[in-house]
């Protein structure tokens, strides 16, 4: 571990690397660019030098690196601000006799790239450094300390002087060390610690590497590790070596089986803090990790599929899911409570269900805890809202298959409705209805949550997910999706928005006429909607409130709507008396067969209408059109006879 990478393969996936040049004018910034590329002081500068190329195997990283010399006149500022936004990184110069280029560049050049929202690091450059006064001898971290405190953006501070070649190769070499490895996304510089995401997957690729699953890399796994990464063993004393630097500094860091988790990541961070990146992010990208510290993305299958396609986890995933709930239920007790969830994510970037939707769409226990049928169902949740993210996160927890092996694209609804009858595991549910008509009261039941007389509008979609059993033999995982009454135009405004809908449920407060009539119209829209588009889902309609009088007409007003529209009639529930009345099981029942309960609109009938009209003329024309060719076939069967006859 204690050998850099020989760089000889590129494995930052870039195709070079742009470095710009800026600083007062006078500071020597084309004289820089000459040397490093041409290794001699030029005599005569011309005023901006056009784009110059760096050899490529000039740095062990073998990434070709192009410099942007930049103009100091007042006139180009557009110009330079353009190439400074195109920048990978930026090499900020001043010149070391004129301390008042070193001063522009917290109160001018720094704040500048900050208005300009330039996030790249920035190599800041004494130039001259041949011609400094030598009665104002000052260290370099005396002079830059307060400026990086302020400006976090700055990687590297260096000096140089292009006519002593002093430094010059070592600029650009920071500069391009900078955008190849980063220090921002591993190292906090305050608190000289490992940033979190850094941790995480540096615990991820230990664990991969602990083959015997001992909690420490023994001689034989620190080389297996040593080979993968740097293609290069390590010898017995190397070995030695690197657990006497970590045992002498942290005695926790080695034990009898070999190098601990806190010592892999002692030294990793004892890497960095000497300036050598490249080792740590040689490590990363070896393992898959791309600059932001996340699985690359061809890591991960892509996913073709149709809008009403869906995607669910295989019974592969499934099972490793299981086992791995069980390894980390540590007390035994059949749930996962927050610390031990947090365990069990620990190798992920971050948690995936903090925040919205995921963080309080399952049922959990009085401590926050998960039961596995609730595990199973937020990941049921993740894979049908964003598959690629859950086949990430089963990677990072350690799923040992191929990824593809995770997940299954469902069959087209189209097909189901053909079919009479959906394969699907994970149902989801769209749920209508106006203000105050029991929407979230509905989602909170169906997660276990006490019914609450206070009223909290949802402004947002929101998700509840749980297993609903119809049999011993059919359980499925129901999604129910809360759509606030102001957010249906928006979902409409898509025309394939009903494509993920298996069934959608329209809620009424019993008690009061105008909820009635609004979720009524909401029904006659979304039914329309289908029509148009071809994507029709089967319907319900729940009276809430069932506690309360219901209002004057209400029965003759939805039987007559259901029987009109052709669905069932409205199923009363009462959420405050925990009176459901079968309704999730009947939601999945009626899910899964999605050639019943398709409500029809007075133009969805019409144009059933017109279309069998216009079958039944074409059918008669067909007819005639066929009678008269037989009719004209035997007149010239009876003429050639007569004919013959005379």
């Amino acid at each position: 571990m204690a050998k850099a990478a020989t760089g000889t393969v590129n494995l930052h996936g870039r195709t070079g690397v742009r470095i710009v040049v800026a600083g007062d004018q006078g500071t020597g910034k084309s004289s820089l660019i000459i040397t490093a590329a041409a290794e001699n002081f030029p005599l005569n500068v011309p005023p901006v030098l056009p784009p110059t190329r760096l050899p490529e195997d000039l740095y062990p990283d073998r990434v070709p690196v192009t410099i942007i010399d930049t103009s100091s006149r007042p006139e180009d500022s557009d110009k330079v601000a353009e190439e400074l936004q195109r920048a990978d990184t930026i090499v900020l110069t001043y010149a070391c006799d004129r301390p008042e280029t070193l001063e522009n560049l917290s109160t001018f050049w720094l704040p500048h790239l900050r208005k300009l929202e330039v996030k790249v690091p920035v190599i800041v450059v004494g130039c001259k450094l041949d011609l400094r006064d030598e009665n104002q001898q000052v260290s370099l971290e005396q002079v830059m300390s307060p400026i990086m405190q302020q400006f976090r953006e700055i990687e590297t501070c260096i000096e140089c002087s292009a006519s002593r070649h002093i430094q010059v190769p070592e600029v650009f070499y920071y500069a391009q060390k900078a955008v190849l490895h980063p220090t921002a996304p591993l190292f906090d510089q305050e608190s000289q610690t490992l940033k979190p995401r850094c941790v995480r997957a540096l615990k991820r690729i230990f664990i991969l590497c602990d083959h015997d699953r001992d909690g420490a890399l023994s001689d034989a796994e620190l080389n297996d590790f040593q080979v993968k990464c740097f293609n290069a063993p390590l010898q017995p004393s190397e070995i030695r070596g690197v657990k006497k630097v970590v045992q002498e500094k942290l005695s926790e860091g080695v034990n009898e089986r070999g190098l601990t988790l806190t010592g892999f990541l002692f030294l990793h961070a004892l890497f960095i803090e000497k300036g050598r990146l490249e080792t740590t992010w040689t490590v990363l990208r070896k393992f898959g990790y791309n600059d932001e510290i996340k699985l690359a993305d061809d890591l991960i299958p892509p996913l073709k599929r149709a809008p009403d396609q869906s995607v669910e986890l295989t019974n592969e995933a499934l099972d490793f899911l299981k086992a791995i709930f069980d390894a980390f239920d540590g007390d035994g007790d059949g749930m996962l409570r927050p610390r031990e969830l947090d365990e069990l994510f620990s190798t992920a970037p971050e948690s995936p269900w903090s925040g919205t939707p995921y963080e309080d769409a399952a049922e959990k226990n009085a401590f926050g805890g998960l039961s596995l049928d609730a595990f199973l169902s937020e990941w049921a949740l993740m894979t049908l809202l964003n598959p690629t993210f859950s086949v990430e996160n089963l990677i990072y927890i350690g799923y040992p298959g191929d990824p593809s092996s995770a997940i299954r694209v469902t069959r087209r609804r189209r097909l189901d409705r053909k079919k009479q009858l959906s394969e699907r595991n994970v149902l989801q549910c769209f749920v209508f209805g106006p203000r105050k008509a029991g929407k979230s009261a509905l989602l909170n039941y169906f997660i276990g949550r006490p019914y609450a007389e206070s009223y909290s509008p949802t402004t947002e979609d929101r998700y509840a997910v749980n297993l609903v059993d119809i049999s011993m033999e059919n359980k499925k995982y129901l999604v129910l999706r809360e759509i606030p009454e102001d957010g249906v135009r928006r979902l409409l405004s898509n025309k394939e928005s009903l494509a993920s809908c298996d069934i959608a449920v329209f809620v009424h407060d019993r008690s009061d006429d105008s909820s009635w009539r609004t979720s009524s119209e909401l029904l006659v829209e979304i039914a329309g909607h289908g029509e148009d588009t071809g994507f029709e889902v089967p319907c319900l309609i729940v009276a809430a409130k069932d506690d309360l009088d219901s209002f004057p007409m209400a029965i003759q007003e939805s039987t007559r709507v259901s029987q009109d529209m052709g669905v069932e009639a409205p199923i009363p529930i009462s959420v405050k008396l925990g009176d459901f009345n079968n309704l999730f099981r009947r939601i999945v029942t009626a899910a899964e067969h999605p050639h019943l309960s398709i409500p029809e609109t007075e133009a969805g009938r019409s144009r059933k209408q017109y279309h069998r009209l216009i079958n039944r003329s074409l059918m008669v024309v067909s007819v005639g059109a066929a009678v008269a060719v037989v009719g004209l076939a035997a007149y010239r069967v009876y003429s050639s006879r007569k004919n013959s006859s005379g």
